[in-house]
C-alpha cells in the first residue's frame, strides 16, 4: 500500500507536465498558424499599383488623398474601444474579427469599384489592423508567465516569416511567372481564409488582463481550498463538479463588496476597471526614463506609419510601373529580414541607455530623417528602395530598444497599457498630420512635398531629443561631481 501512495505523485506528475505542455503548446501552434497565414498577402506590396491601374482605375489624387486617409481615422476611432473588447470578451471573439475584418477588406479589394466602396474597403483594414492587439495578447492568457518571452518570439516569428514568404511569392510571381495583380489578390485571400479557419480551433481563455483578472485568481484560491479539502489535485479533475453550498463548506472569501467569485464572474465593473487604467497610466508615466522612451515611441510610430503608408505612393511617382517592372516586394522582405538581423544585434548591444539613450534616439533618428529626405530629392528608384530598407532598418532597431526600456520595469498588465497608450498618440498626430497634410480637405499635397514635410518631421524628432539628451547628461555629471566633492575622501 505504502508504495502505491508513494507512486501517485510520480504519475500524478508526470501528467501535469505533459498537460502543461499541452496546454501551452497548442494553442501557440495555432496562434502562429494564425499568424503566417494572416501575413501571406502577396498582393500588399503591388497595392499601389493595382488601385492606379485599369482594375480599378482610379486617380493619384482619389488614392493618395482620399482612400488611403481613412485606413487612419478609422485605426484611431477603433483602437480604443477594441482594445476594451479585446479583453472584455477574452480575446478569441476579436481575433475572429481580424480575420472576418481582412476577408471583407481582400474581397472588396477584388470586386468593389468606384471611391465609396474602396473607402469602406480601408474602414474594414483599419478594424483588421486595431484588432491586431487581440492576437498579441491572447496567448499571455493561456500560459504561464515564465512562458511569455518564449511564446511571444514564436508568435512575432511566424507573422514575420508569413510576411516575408508574401513578399517574395508576391515578387516572384510577377517577375518571373507574369501573373496578374488581380491572382495576387486571390492568393491574399484564400491565406487569410485559412487564418480565420484556424483561429476558431484556439481554446477560449478563461481569464484576461483587467475585465476577468480578479475571478481569476478567485478561481485559483478555490481550486487550493478544495486540494486541502480532498486531499487530490483539482487541475487532474477539470471536470470535477461541485455539490451546491461548496462555497460556504470551503469558505471562499467575498471581496469588500460581499460578493462571491461567482458574483464577480458575472458582474463587470467597467468603471473599476477605467479608474484602475487610469492610476496604472499615472504611475507608468510618472518615471522620466519611461516617459521619455514613450514619446519617442509616439513621435516615430506616427511618422513611421506615414512613410510606409505612401512609400508606394512615392515609388510610382519616381518611376510608374506601368513602363517598367517593380520590386516591391523583394524590397518589402529585404527590409523585413534585414530588420530583424538588426534587432537580434541590438539585443547583445550593452551600453548604458539611461545615460546615453536620448542622445542616441537623436542621432538616429536624424539618420531617419536623412533617409525619408533622399528617397524624395534623389529620383532614383534604387536609391529610393534602398534609403527605404535603412529607414526600416533603423526604425525596427529602436523601436525594439524603446519596447524592451519599457517593458524592463513593468508588469505585462502595465506594458499591455503602455503599449496601447503609445499607439494610440501615434494615431492621434497621424490623423492630425493626415488631416493637414494629405487630405483633400487639408491641403492635400502631392507626394513628393509630403515626404519632405516627414523628413522636416523625424529632423525635429532629432533635435528635440538631442537638447534632452545633452541636459540629462550635464545634469548627471553636476551630481556626480555634487557627490563627489561631498564624500569624505575629498576632503
Amino acid at each position: 500500500m505504502a508504495d502505491s501512495h508513494g507512486g501517485r505523485p510520480a504519475r500524478r506528475s508526470t501528467r501535469a507536465a505533459s498537460g502543461s505542455a499541452c496546454c501551452w503548446a497548442l494553442p501557440t501552434a495555432l496562434l502562429c498558424a494564425y499568424g503566417f497565414f494572416c501575413s501571406v498577402r502577396p498582393s500588399e506590396p503591388f497595392l499601389t499599383r493595382y488601385l492606379l491601374g485599369p482594375h480599378k482605375n482610379l486617380s493619384e489624387t482619389q488614392v493618395f488623398n482620399e482612400i488611403y486617409p481613412v485606413w487612419t481615422y478609422s485605426y484611431l476611432a477603433l483602437l480604443f474601444p477594441v482594445f476594451l473588447a479585446t479583453d472584455y470578451l477574452r480575446y478569441k471573439p476579436v481575433v475572429l474579427l481580424q480575420g472576418l475584418s481582412l476577408i471583407v477588406t481582400w474581397f472588396l479589394l477584388l470586386y468593389a469599384q468606384g471611391l465609396r466602396a474602396i473607402q469602406l474597403l480601408e474602414f474594414f483594414y483599419g478594424m483588421g489592423t486595431a484588432t491586431d492587439i487581440a492576437y498579441y495578447s491572447y496567448i499571455y492568457s493561456v500560459v504561464d508567465i515564465d512562458l511569455y518571452q518564449k511564446v511571444t518570439s514564436y508568435c512575432r516569428s511566424a507573422t514575420l516569416v508569413g510576411y516575408t514568404v508574401g513578399s517574395v511569392s508576391g515578387q516572384v510571381l510577377v517577375s518571373v511567372a507574369g501573373w496578374s495583380l488581380f491572382s495576387l489578390n486571390v492568393i491574399s485571400l484564400t491565406s487569410i481564409s485559412i487564418a480565420f479557419a484556424t483561429a476558431w480551433f484556439l481554446p477560449m481563455p478563461q481569464k484576461s488582463l483587467f475585465f476577468h483578472h480578479l475571478s481569476s485568481q478567485r478561481l485559483s484560491c478555490e481550486m487550493k481550498v478544495m486540494d486541502c479539502k480532498n486531499g487530490a489535485v483539482v487541475q487532474d479533475h477539470p471536470d470535477v463538479q461541485r455539490a451546491p453550498g461548496w462555497e460556504d463548506e470551503t469558505k471562499v472569501p467575498l471581496d469588500g463588496e460581499g460578493h462571491s467569485a461567482e458574483q464577480q464572474k458575472q458582474k463587470v465593473d467597467i468603471i473599476k476597471v477605467l479608474k484602475d487604467l487610469w492610476r496604472d497610466f499615472l504611475q507608468c508615466y510618472s518615471s522620466r526614463t519611461m516617459l521619455c522612451w514613450s514619446v519617442w515611441w509616439a513621435l516615430s510610430t506616427c511618422g513611421y506609419f506615414q512613410v510606409i503608408n505612401y512609400a508606394q505612393g512615392l515609388w510610382e511617382m519616381v518611376l510608374p510601373s506601368h513602363s517598367t517592372d517593380i520590386y516591391n516586394g523583394a524590397v518589402e522582405a529585404a527590409s523585413t529580414l534585414l530588420g530583424a538581423v538588426a534587432v537580434v544585434v541590438v539585443g547583445h548591444i550593452k551600453t548604458s541607455w539611461a545615460m546615453w539613450g536620448e542622445v542616441a534616439l537623436a542621432l538616429f533618428s536624424f539618420l531617419i530623417a536623412a533617409a525619408v529626405y533622399v528617397m524624395d530629392t534623389v529620383h532614383n528608384m534604387w536609391v529610393c528602395y534602398a534609403s527605404y530598407v535603412i529607414f526600416r532598418i533603423i526604425y525596427m532597431m529602436l523601436i525594439t530598444i524603446a519596447t524592451f526600456q519599457i517593458a524592463t520595469n513593468l508588469s505585462v498588465e502595465r506594458y499591455a497599457l503602455v503599449f496601447g497608450v503609445n499607439t494610440f498618440i501615434a494615431l492621434a498626430l497621424q490623423t492630425l498630420l493626415t488631416v493637414i497634410v494629405v487630405d483633400a480637405s487639408g491641403l492635400g499635397l502631392d507626394i513628393f512635398t509630403q515626404f519632405m514635410i516627414y523628413a522636416s518631421y523625424f529632423a525635429a524628432i532629432s533635435l528635440v531629443f538631442l537638447v534632452s539628451g545633452i541636459c540629462s547628461i550635464v545634469e548627471a555629471y553636476r551630481r556626480q561631481e555634487q557627490v563627489q566633492s561631498r564624500s569624505p575622501e575629498s576632503q
